[in-house]
């Protein structure tokens, strides 16, 4: 996809700050330090739309950003470890559920998970979470681009096994750094948004 505007639209806390633009919307999902932000920032071709930190749990708000003026990017807030007090790590679950559950403009979650690790037991919770809501997703193993090809293979297949209730395609390797992935992404976002 040729993107021709992206941009920053709010920040929110709850469903009172969401946009009311009546878009369809991808939500980007994933523990803390996973490389949300520099996904987003690589398909859309953009180096600093999104702000990216080593730091775990940078992005404390659900950040939502306007993509050609025909669909909206929604950046989560990372669940697990973060380098935040605790009173407000207890404050993410809370608005993380409110919007996945709520909003109807959501047609697609990127779930993000890391392809050097096995998924953790939070990733296995925000699976289950989306599938008992029967809320579209992907599963995209990030920084492909650290591992040899036969380690890639071999930890993608054991993701894929780890996740059986979403088939072939759906879970894929990605690398902000190389694009691989990318346009697999993109097939599978606009695929989501042909459902609405």
């Amino acid at each position: 996809m040729k993107i021709t505007e992206a941009k920053y639209i709010v920040s929110a806390v709850a469903e009172d700050n969401y946009p009311r633009l009546g878009l369809p919307e991808v939500a980007f999902a994933g523990r803390s330090n996973v490389g949300k932000s520099s996904l987003i920032n690589q398909i859309l071709g953009e180096k600093n739309l999104v702000k990216t930190s080593a730091q775990p749990g940078k992005t404390q708000t659900i950040n939502f950003f306007l993509i050609n003026k025909i669909f909206v990017f929604v950046d989560l807030p990372g669940y697990g470890y973060a380098k935040v007090p605790e009173s407000m790590r207890k404050k993410w679950q809370p608005m993380m559920d409110e919007y996945l559950s709520s909003r109807k403009e959501l047609a697609l979650v990127v779930q993000l998970v890391d392809l050097r690790h096995d998924p953790t037991e939070l990733d296995y919770l925000m699976h289950q979470w989306l599938d008992s809501y029967q809320i579209p997703s992907v599963i995209v193993a990030t920084k492909s681009d650290k591992l040899k090809f036969q380690a890639k293979m071999t930890n993608l297949k054991k993701i894929k096994n780890s996740f059986p209730s979403l088939a072939g395609e759906n879970i894929f390797s990605f690398s902000a750094k190389t694009g691989d992935g990318k346009q697999l992404l993109w097939k599978k976002i606009h695929e989501a948004f042909h459902l609405l």
